[in-house]
């Protein structure tokens, strides 16, 4: 993983945080000593099927217990 000092990271910015976009992950260092990780944030896609996101569709507005929600969640 690539190592960037802060100060390269206050001058270059803007090209940092592009090559971030494009999936590269960065350790950021200060005086030498690594401080943090830069790392793209992946979007996930939800899967429209998956039955948390039913859940709205069931019971017609009406509020669902907690038992009721763990059935359709987990096929229980």
């Amino acid at each position: 993983m690539k190592k960037i000092s802060m100060l390269e990271f206050r001058l270059n910015t803007e090209k940092i945080i592009k090559q971030v976009q494009s999936g590269q992950s960065l350790i950021l260092t200060r005086r030498g000593n690594p401080v943090a990780r830069i790392e793209p944030i992946i979007q996930e896609t939800q899967d429209p099927n998956d039955p948390f996101f039913l859940l709205s569709g069931i019971g017609k507005g009406a509020s669902l217990s907690n038992a009721e929600m763990d059935g359709i969640i987990y096929d229980k």
